[in-house]
């Protein structure tokens, strides 16, 4: 993909560079080394000249190939967190520790819930155009944050969506319908609680935007917001106790989480 963001582009070419050394110190050629990590001459290249971000696995068998002893293995965080574009990649680490993770949404599906076609459709509806090759990353990248469900143990969280969202038909009335299934099927996880905001609800307190609100296994308690690429994370406690209260007033407007996956069946069988 191409590299966006000198922090992302310096911790690639880190990487790379880490990764060129012991590939020479073993007397291999990237066509040799790739042949052995099950991947082309050409991805070896990109990842040692930073031009592309390594998946995991990739960096496990490199380590295990290569000798290592774990030097590789030790940047595989940074490295993964190189995927997310720069405004989230702070809010992306402080989601990976919460115990405890909050959301309001009236734009779009939250990332969290997002299935693959869903996500293509609203990375590819950026402008200015993202690359293929960076669409698919960041796709790649929302999936894996979903691996939080089955983290043992899991935690608590809970999503107040305003219906608009659900009949926003992004990437067609397909994907949307695939959407809702999602919503339905995360729903009825006994850690998550879904809720929906009606249209015709006349008290609303989420009209100046989404945010998302996390409590970390220390007890930090942080709000993060974000609007056109531009985000924050809120650490003192004045304006994270603000959209606490925010939160429960989402909460207590919206449907209970029963109602909002019933609501979410008729939205779904009105496709």
């Amino acid at each position: 993909m191409a590299v966006h963001g000198e922090s992302e582009a310096g911790i690639l070419r880190c990487f790379g560079q880490q990764l060129r050394l012991l590939r020479t110190s073993r007397g291999l050629t990237r066509a040799e080394l790739g042949a052995q990590l099950g991947y082309g001459e050409d991805m070896v290249t990109s990842v040692e000249l930073g031009r592309r971000i390594p998946r995991p696995e990739f960096i496990d068998r490199a380590d295990e190939v290569l000798g290592a002893g774990g030097l590789l293995v030790v940047m595989k965080e940074e490295v993964a967190r190189a995927r997310y574009p720069a405004f989230f990649r702070d809010a992306a680490k402080l989601e990976a520790e919460a115990v405890e993770l909050h959301v309001y949404a009236n734009q779009a599906v939250p990332g969290l819930l997002q299935t693959e076609e869903y996500a293509r459709a609203v990375f590819g509806m950026l402008r200015p155009p993202l690359d293929d090759a960076v669409v698919d990353e960041r796709v790649a990248a929302r999936l894996a944050r979903q691996e939080i469900y089955y983290r043992k143990p899991p935690p608590l969280m809970s999503f107040v969506i305003d219906e608009s969202v659900l009949r926003r038909p992004l990437g067609g009335r397909d994907v949307l319908r695939g959407q809702m299934e999602q919503v339905l099927l995360v729903g009825h996880m006994r850690h998550i609680e879904v809720q929906i905001m009606p249209l015709d609800r006349e008290e609303n307190a989420g009209m100046a935007g989404p945010f998302t609100l996390i409590e970390t296994k220390g007890e930090r308690r942080i709000a993060y917001v974000e609007v056109q690429n531009v985000s924050r994370v809120h650490s003192d406690r004045e304006p994270v106790r603000a959209l606490e209260a925010k939160y429960g007033t989402l909460r207590a407007q919206a449907l209970t989480p029963r109602e909002s996956l019933a609501y979410v069946e008729k939205l779904l069988g009105e496709l």
